[in-house]
């Protein structure tokens, strides 16, 4: 199915109480825009972080850390791990109470496409020095000059279609020495129903009450994440599913 094609059918049906969930959704989300900078995508964040504590979704990452680190052969002193789609800086502070916890020694590095983000981050993690913040786009040349030992993606992936999420893969193998943990969203029915009962019940932002079932119809099963990580080339990973209708997803970039 070609992408112009699905994005008819996505349209098509956009309007359904229940979408056809056998294909991946190409629609965008409001969050996608890179300009938004304003209170509505404040309380947006806010209600996300709500979300992913609530619903235990933050400790996915935190699992495929720990599958990584059981995988080490050898320690270093420091290592220093990239969160890429840093939003508010919520995974970041989660990981850095991780890390402490573990007498890990990291250096975390927030990176985002928009600089609202990154200075919401920037004031709401000032009590953790071992965070820092790069206001980049992940596919500038600017960000291909970094490398890492460990990269995180946490409700990232879903934003990208398959060519973008291959080309992203074989890019993040170069500039990470360890692995890549993936945090994201099982594309099922029940979770697309639920997310939007919550969203109704509880939460305000406009923005939550319009992205979170997309979410669920961008998101993956799990033959989608295989094809996509090997046309990537790994030939090491592990997928396994979560509570929360979540998959934790960790691609070791070591040969």
């Amino acid at each position: 199915m070609t992408q112009s094609h699905g994005m008819s059918r996505t349209m098509s049906i956009h309007n359904k109480d229940m979408p056809d969930l056998s294909f991946r959704s190409t629609e965008k989300e409001l969050i996608d825009d890179l300009d938004l900078d304003n209170d509505a995508l404040r309380q947006n964040l806010e209600e996300l972080a709500i979300i992913n504590k609530y619903l235990g979704g933050n400790q996915v990452t935190i699992s495929g850390l720990e599958t990584v680190f059981n995988n080490l052969t050898t320690q270093q002193p420091t290592y220093q791990i990239a969160d890429l789609g840093c939003g508010g800086g919520d995974m970041l502070m989660v990981i850095a109470k991780w890390a402490k916890k573990k007498q890990v020694k990291a250096e975390l590095i927030g990176i985002d496409a928009n600089d609202f983000m990154i200075e919401f981050a920037k004031k709401r993690t000032t009590q953790f020095p071992e965070i820092q913040y790069l206001y980049q786009n992940i596919f500038s040349e600017e960000f291909q000059q970094h490398s890492f030992d460990i990269v995180t993606m946490t409700l990232f992936c879903h934003h990208f279609d398959n060519e973008s999420l291959i080309k992203l893969f074989k890019q993040l193998k170069q500039q990470s020495r360890l692995a890549i943990v993936i945090n994201d969203i099982h594309r099922h029915w029940f979770a697309y129903h639920s997310i939007a009962w919550i969203t109704k019940l509880f939460l305000k932002s406009y923005l939550v009450k319009n992205d979170a079932k997309l979410s669920v119809w961008r998101a993956f099963r799990k033959s989608d994440l295989e094809t996509i990580i090997q046309q990537a080339g790994y030939t090491r990973y592990s997928i396994k599913w979560k509570w929360a209708f979540r998959w934790e997803v960790v691609l070791f970039c070591e040969s």
